[in-house]
């Protein structure tokens, strides 16, 4: 909550997560590695939106709890995607949220969070391909990368909230 600059890295061990962000970057500063990242409170907070979380040590889980995708440039000719009837007559949608429960119990979780406790998928998370981390060797990568500038293109969203 109180970062305002530099390599961040949590000293308590904590690794139950409540709250998504996006590695949109490494690189590093004054001998440390960092994964560069995006929050979702908007650009009043950190460095602009952004924090430096300490890499390679599995902090906060960043490296044990992660899912990730491809950023494909739809800014740059502002391209957006509209809902069509097929997606949105998709028989998988819900139509109306289920009521969330509001018992003292579950408002007190161990994870802080008062919607979603804990996350659990029937039959575990479905793999679809190999992890960056199991086909990449490390040292074949850049020593810093920023998805905010790609040789002068910014492959990211506005940092909204």
């Amino acid at each position: 909550m109180n970062y305002t600059s530099g390599v961040y890295e949590d000293k308590t061990g904590e690794k139950d997560i409540d709250h998504d962000i996006s590695v949109v970057g490494w690189g590093v500063e004054d001998g440390k590695k960092y994964w560069l990242i995006r929050n979702s409170w908007g650009t009043h907070w950190g460095e602009h939106g952004f924090f430096k979380l300490i890499r390679g040590v599995n902090n906060i889980a960043i490296e044990s709890d992660c899912a990730w995708a491809t950023p494909v440039d739809t800014w740059t000719s502002k391209k957006k995607h509209y809902t069509t009837e097929e997606e949105k007559n998709d028989p998988r949608n819900q139509i109306m949220n289920s009521e969330y429960p509001i018992s003292e119990d579950f408002l007190n979780t161990k994870s802080g969070c008062a919607r979603v406790p804990q996350t659990i998928f029937q039959n575990g998370e479905v793999k679809t391909g190999p992890m960056a981390w199991e086909v990449l060797d490390p040292t074949a990568l850049p020593r810093n990368w920023d998805w905010r500038n790609i040789k002068g293109k910014n492959y990211l969203s506005w940092n909204k909230n």
